[in-house]
């Protein structure tokens, strides 16, 4: 009986010294892969976009929707980085019913460029060089806030690049997107809104 108590005791102290010597490994949180990892931007100190139509939060004038002239409004931006090579400016809406909305793809704005007036045409290429994309509703330049129902937000979105984009006229906002990943020196943004009165 003593023999197989000292044999079940010596038993326990090799288990023991061997869960000592092997403790359970750690659990490390899984990090995304570089690949997964979102495309890092600057907001650069100072960089501002800014209209004389409506402030940051509100209501975008008619004139500058489906219920008027279907017009862009003027925009202009300060500040920008140093290095800054060209623009690129993108107007959507992320209320939409199927999605977020594209109203406006500009791009390769060169960097003397720090604004656009009011009613800029809808031309693949305009004076100043920039090129125009392509919106959701299949056309070239801007088309302006006609929400369905309720209160839209309308983001508009100027990048400071380090580089031309070199992509042709009629450019989707995904194709711009995809192209200025790492040449991204820093954005900045205004959001307006506007709701229908329907009658």
């Amino acid at each position: 009986m003593l023999g197989r108590l000292l044999l079940a005791a010596a038993a326990c102290i090799v288990l023991a010294t061997a869960v000592a010597c092997n403790p359970a490994p750690s659990v490390t949180p899984t990090q995304p892969s570089p690949q997964e990892k979102p495309e890092q931007t600057t907001t650069a100190a100072g960089f501002s976009l800014t209209s004389e139509h409506f402030k940051p939060g509100e209501t975008i004038p008619p004139r500058f929707t489906c219920d008027g002239a279907n017009i862009s409004p003027e925009l202009a931006w300060s500040n920008a980085p140093p290095g800054t090579v060209t623009f690129a400016l993108i107007a959507d809406d992320p209320d939409a019913p199927s999605g977020v909305y594209t109203h406006w793809v500009i791009f390769d704005v060169p960097a003397a460029v720090h604004s656009l007036l009011s009613g800029v045409p809808r031309a693949e290429q305009l004076d100043n060089g920039a090129i125009q994309g392509r919106n959701d509703a299949g056309s070239i330049g801007y088309t302006g806030p006609c929400p369905p129902s309720g209160t839209h937000h309308y983001r508009f979105t100027v990048y400071a690049l380090n580089a031309k984009l070199e992509l042709q006229p009629g450019a989707t906002k995904q194709q711009v997107l995809e192209a200025m990943k790492g040449h991204i020196l820093g954005q900045a943004q205004l959001v307006g809104t506007y709701q229908r009165v329907l009658r």
